[in-house]
C-alpha cells in the first residue's frame, strides 16, 4: 500500500523545501498548469480546510479597496471605521488584519464573513492558478503550513520529471 502524501506533511515539507524551490525554478509553466485542475481538486477532497485553518490563524489577506468596501458594508460599518477595528499597513502597504488568528474566525473554524470575504482569501491556496509558478516564495511558504499546497506540490513533482 502507498504511503499517504499527507502523512507527516509538514516534515516533509520542511525536508523538500529545497527540492521544491529547484522544480519550481525549472518547471515547464505548461505542463504545470495542465496538472493544476485535477491535482487542486484532489487535494481538497482529502483536505477538510475546516480542520485546520492555519491560514486563517497565522497569516492575513490583503485586504484590496474592493475588499474593504464589501465586508464593512457587510459588517454595516463605515470604511474607516473597519480599517480602524481591523486592519493595519505591512510592510509592503498592504490592509491586513491587525491580529492572528483572524478576528473573523470563529472558534469552529468557520469564517463570520465567509460569503464577503477578501480576494486573497477566496483564492487561497493559489494551487489551481498560476500563482504557484508566478510567486514562488509565496507557493513555498504556503507549502510550509498549508497541507493542500504541500500536496499539490508533491504530486506535481510525481508527475512532471
Amino acid at each position: 500500500m502507498p504511503e499517504d502524501v499527507l502523512h507527516n506533511w509538514q516534515k516533509k515539507s520542511k525536508d523538500k523545501q529545497k527540492y521544491f524551490k529547484n522544480f519550481l525554478a525549472k518547471a515547464d509553466k505548461n505542463k504545470v498548469l495542465k496538472e493544476l485542475p485535477q491535482l487542486h481538486e484532489e487535494a481538497f477532497e482529502k483536505v477538510d480546510c475546516l480542520q485546520c485553518a492555519a491560514c486563517c490563524k497565522n497569516y492575513s489577506p490583503r485586504f484590496k479597496t474592493p475588499d474593504v468596501k464589501r465586508v464593512s458594508k457587510h459588517l454595516g460599518m463605515k470604511e474607516s471605521v473597519f480599517i480602524e477595528t481591523y486592519l493595519r499597513v505591512d510592510e509592503d502597504g498592504d490592509f491586513v488584519v491587525k491580529s492572528s488568528p483572524c478576528p473573523f474566525l470563529g472558534e469552529d473554524n468557520f469564517c463570520s464573513v465567509y460569503d464577503v470575504r477578501p480576494s486573497d482569501c477566496a483564492r487561497f491556496p493559489y494551487t489551481d492558478e498560476d500563482v504557484i509558478i508566478k510567486r514562488q516564495k509565496l507557493t513555498l511558504k504556503n507549502a510550509s503550513f498549508c497541507p493542500i499546497t504541500f500536496y499539490v506540490l508533491e504530486k506535481l513533482t510525481e508527475k512532471i520529471k
